[in-house]
């Protein structure tokens, strides 16, 4: 169970990277010549093949395998008996005791 764990840690993250980096490689809405004329729909008028139908896919498919893996570690965490960060939090107290300063 825990090597399927940090396996699947392991692709979330590298899932996580991956989807950062294909977010960022994505064109705006008023990126290269559309801006240009200002509309969005002035990629028709050149009839110019983006070439972003392929990311667009991809981060769609990475964007479900994100989710997949989130709910999935999800589940074994607590399968595991994990604690979540706010049951951590609540065993620290919230405030130390002062003791007097002497001068």
């Amino acid at each position: 169970m825990n090597l399927l764990f940090f396996a699947l840690k392991f692709v979330h993250y590298s899932v996580c990277i991956g989807l950062i980096l294909v977010v960022l490689l994505q064109a705006g809405k008023s990126g290269g010549m559309v801006g240009i004329f200002g509309g969005g729909g002035s990629d028709q008028i050149f009839n110019v093949p983006s070439g972003m139908a392929f990311i667009k896919k991809l981060t769609i498919v990475m964007a479900c395998i994100f989710l997949f893996t989130s709910l999935l570690l999800t589940r074994l965490s607590t399968n595991m008996g994990m604690m979540s960060i706010v049951n951590q939090l609540s065993n620290i107290p919230l405030s130390a005791p002062v003791e007097p300063v002497s001068k």
